[in-house]
């Protein structure tokens, strides 16, 4: 059974496509008008080792807020379509992930139930890294999580420069979420029978 999915999101801020493909790593780099998050996309397709590409516009005139969060958004619901009924996976992923003076810690639940604990909101992380800010970050995540249904839970043990600390956050999430949606039995990963 193929674990592949293509959701559009059109909205009036943004007009965003995701093709993603959890068993094979033909990835392409994505195109979303916004280096930085090209960039994390590319690290999170790299390290989770799926198949992955992104295609997106948006009012990034105005800020990168809609862009950011709304490929959020589009890649959950493509992870959910994905995932199907998430019989024999994993369920479960937990990273750390070092970067220069920064590590960071992502534990996550591929439960149906969407949460996100997000720490480094509550850290003095300074700057930004091309515009993007662990804030965008968080909004990023949030979509993630309630369109596809992860509790995720973000710590960061060190740092504080923004591009370091965006980076190995999604750096973690993407090296959890390989682990997670790994297929090892035929099972259904609950007590409950489903998900």
């Amino acid at each position: 059974m193929s674990r592949a999915a293509t959701v559009t999101r059109t909205t009036s801020e943004t007009d965003i496509t995701v093709t993603l493909d959890l068993d094979t790593a033909a990835y392409e780099h994505p195109h979303t008008g916004h280096g930085f998050l090209d960039h994390m996309l590319d690290a999170l397709a790299r390290h989770a080792r799926i198949g992955l590409s992104v295609r997106a516009t948006g009012d990034l005139h105005i800020e990168p807020h809609h862009l950011i969060e709304d490929t959020g958004i589009t890649l959950g619901q493509a992870l959910t379509q994905a995932l199907g009924d998430r019989r024999g996976i994993e369920r479960y992923g937990s990273a750390f992930v070092p970067m220069d003076e920064t590590l960071a810690h992502v534990v996550l639940d591929l439960s149906g139930r969407a949460h996100l604990a997000f720490e480094p909101e509550t850290l003095n992380v300074w700057g930004d890294a091309g515009g993007m800010t662990h804030y965008h970050l968080r909004e990023f995540l949030r979509g993630l999580c309630n369109h596809a249904g992860i509790t995720m839970h973000v710590r960061l043990l060190a740092g504080r420069e923004a591009h370091h600390v965006i980076e190995a956050i999604v750096k973690a999430v993407a090296r959890a979420l390989r682990d997670a949606v790994q297929v090892t039995t035929q099972t259904m990963p609950s007590t409950k029978g489903s998900l």
